[in-house]
């Protein structure tokens, strides 16, 4: 197997065991990880329009996200609210329902990350961050990214 092939493979599997141990704990909430990353960036950032928000998910791809955000607005944990002087624009927000569940998946995503962050000592994060953030450069998930740490670093508090 050539190294390349490897290397994709790998962070395959890494993604798809992350997700399964993320879909597992976030099973009780009847949230789905795509859904729990729309409330968790509105935790951080709403209120927002729905575009701002698709340039900031990273599990979808487009800017767009409206038929993961209606799921979230039927099972009433998101507010869609038309601004009065264009309908086309959307003011989206967590509902108080929705608020109580963005703070427990956040727990939930803690625990995955420890688990992570425990075997920090035996790798060059660092260096597994540089690559990986080279492999998605300029392509639509790295740019989601990059506008979410982005958009954290503005709002971190000094």
């Amino acid at each position: 197997m050539r190294r390349a092939e490897q290397i994709r493979y790998l962070v395959l599997a890494v993604q798809r065991e992350g997700n399964r141990q993320l879909t597992s704990g976030l099973k009780p909430l009847g949230v789905t990880p795509a859904q729990s990353e729309v409330l968790r960036i509105l935790g951080e950032h709403a209120p927002m329009t729905l575009t701002a928000l698709g340039r900031m998910l990273v599990c979808e791809s487009g800017s767009n996200p409206s038929r993961l955000v209606d799921k979230l607005v039927d099972a009433r944990l998101v507010n869609r609210v038309a601004d009065d002087q264009d309908r086309r624009q959307v003011s989206l927000t967590l509902t108080a329902h929705g608020r109580s569940r963005e703070r427990a998946v956040n727990v939930i995503e803690n625990v995955v990350y420890s688990e992570l962050e425990s075997t920090f000592d035996r790798v060059d994060v660092d260096g597994l961050i540089g690559y990986l953030e080279l492999l998605v450069h300029g392509r639509s998930a790295g740019r989601a990214l990059a506008e979410r740490i982005a958009a954290e670093s503005i709002s971190a508090p000094i």
